[in-house]
């Protein structure tokens, strides 16, 4: 008979994991949640009710009106991640979330094509004079004369920040005809001649930008970057745009430049305080603003929504979250990802083998790869080596407090030399007596098929398998046949095996990868068979 389709009582009665949504979202971010959760809602502006709600959920979903803080965070009991349906995090402590273990998320890339053609949109108003000549029509004016403006084809346009929003900004702008050059200490020149863009200082943008708009993050060093001595030194011709951060722009320097004529005009999405409607700024006919409307597209808000579903998907999951800022910042490159699910398969083989909590743990990340942030990976392996030793489930959020709370120390090494392998990631610890136990990895051939290449200082070729079995032992005849008998007699099918010595007559390893889990009590027959030094299984499901 098919299985009926759960009604709400019966998801309560099997306790799916609770999502508490506090903002309005989008029909679409609840329908990519799926049926696998309980969906609460809330108003999250409202305190009391707000505080009420969070007690038992296990997500929470907000927008910009609903503040998560430290009183928030302590009243959820079961809370595994925030998810802020949008790119800023203003609302949303993500140092009192790191220290109560719960993940913050964001959706960094939702509005990046938003923001880029409202940029856009600014620079062509302002140099169109539209606001203005738009407002004087209305009041029954015809005056085609006085709004005679400026053409983009053929000028120079300086970007202030190559980030994902300039470079899009950069591609449209150039579409016009435009000659663009970028300032961006943090972009190396290679990867901006790529994209047709000339890397300059910014005193260099500044003296020879026709048009200039800003992207940048505002942080310390970025606050007032373009004051009263940088307006010095445009064009009078110069029209700035600013549809970034509020403050990066000195406010009172642009009034002044704007005022007496020493810039041509603004288009302006942000300002420093927010809300901003009082602004003298906004008196200026040669001003074009918007009340912070980058993110403010259907589509924006879809992808938002989208994005932070799938990601809270995967936190309730126990998976890795790319979009998770207190994990992982930014986007996690493609060539590493690959290597995440192999590197957790080693940290769980890694305690297989280890049978206890190691003392030091060093991940060694060697190869093409290290040409990336591989951060990732060491998360990575602390998940893996914790995912069978706690009863609690294991995130990238909490593996590094288990490990601090077990007092495990852990390293990244990196070394962009790997000898053997075009990529190899190797897990090596040292245990409380004193001995040690690796393993390591790779990925092969254009499928990046997962393989074990090491085990303890013998050389391997094995697919890490559901079922795993590593048995070490004094190298004599006889002893593959010993294991097979014991395997067979079990009802244990071989699915592959490898026998790796390094010397004749000393020490040997057999690696195995059987159809199902090996019994205990087999493994035991196998050992004492073998007299073998250890036999360890190893279960990855």
């Amino acid at each position: 008979m098919p299985t009926e389709p759960l009604v709400a009582e019966d998801r309560i009665a099997v306790n799916l994991p609770v999502v508490l949504i506090a903002e309005e979202l989008s029909p679409a971010t609840v329908e990519a949640l799926g049926p696998d959760f309980e969906i609460r809602r809330c108003d999250g502006a409202d305190r009391a009710e707000l505080l009420a709600a969070i007690v038992d959920a296990d997500a929470l979903l907000v927008r910009s009106a609903t503040r998560v803080d430290a009183e928030v965070l302590a009243a959820a009991r079961r809370l595994k991640v925030v998810a802020r349906a949008g790119v800023g995090l203003d609302n949303v402590d993500v140092r009192a979330a790191t220290q109560a273990g719960v993940m913050v998320v964001n959706a960094p890339t939702s509005n990046i094509v938003s923001a880029a053609e409202l940029a856009v949109a600014l620079m062509l108003a302002a140099a169109r004079h539209v606001s203005p000549a738009h407002a004087a029509l209305r009041a029954g004016e015809w005056k085609r004369s006085r709004y005679t403006g400026t053409e983009l084809y053929e000028k120079t346009v300086g970007v202030v920040g190559l980030g994902r929003i300039g470079v899009l900004v950069a591609h449209r702008l150039a579409a016009f005809g435009m000659r663009v050059i970028a300032h961006d200490p943090y972009v190396q020149a290679g990867r901006a001649a790529q994209m047709g863009v000339r890397l300059v200082d910014l005193d260099t943008l500044l003296v020879e930008a026709d048009f200039m708009s800003v992207h940048l993050p505002k942080t310390p060093e970025t606050v007032g970057l373009i004051g009263t001595e940088q307006l010095a030194k445009v064009k009078p011709s110069l029209v700035l745009v600013n549809a970034a951060r509020g403050g990066i722009v000195d406010e009172a320097a642009l009034y002044a430049a704007l005022k007496e004529g020493r810039i041509a005009a603004a288009g302006l999405d942000v300002f420093a305080v927010e809300p901003c409607t009082d602004s003298p700024l906004l008196e200026l006919e040669n001003v074009v603003a918007t009340p912070h409307l980058g993110a403010s597209t259907a589509e924006a808000q879809e992808k938002a929504g989208l994005a932070v579903a799938r990601s809270v998907r995967l936190a309730l999951s126990g998976e890795l979250v790319p979009d998770a800022v207190n994990v992982q910042g930014g986007v996690i490159a493609e060539e590493v990802r690959p290597g995440i699910p192999l590197t957790e398969k080693l940290g769980r083989v890694f305690t297989g083998l280890a049978g206890e909590v190691a003392q030091q743990v060093d991940v060694e990340v060697r190869g093409e790869i290290t040409e990336y942030d591989v951060k990732v990976l060491e998360l990575a392996a602390l998940k893996g080596i914790f995912t069978d030793v706690v009863e609690e489930q294991v995130s990238y959020v909490n593996a590094p407090l288990l490990a601090a709370e077990r007092g495990l120390a852990v390293r990244l090494v990196i070394d962009p030399e790997s000898p053997d392998h075009r990529n190899l990631i190797t897990i090596r610890g040292t245990l409380a007596d004193g001995s040690s136990v690796s393993v390591s990895g790779t990925l092969v051939g254009i499928g990046q098929r997962e393989r074990l290449v090491e085990v303890n200082g013998f050389d391997l070729d094995i697919e890490p398998t559901q079922h795993l079995a590593f048995l070490t032992y004094a190298d004599r005849p006889g002893m593959v046949g010993t294991v097979g008998g014991i395997l067979g007699e079990a009802g244990v099918n071989i699915a592959g095996m490898q026998v790796s010595r390094q010397t004749p007559g000393g020490q040997a390893l057999v690696a195995l990868s059987v159809d199902t889990e090996i019994p205990a009590e087999t493994l035991d027959d196998i050992e004492h068979a073998m007299s073998a030094v250890s036999a360890r299984a190893v279960n990855l499901v």
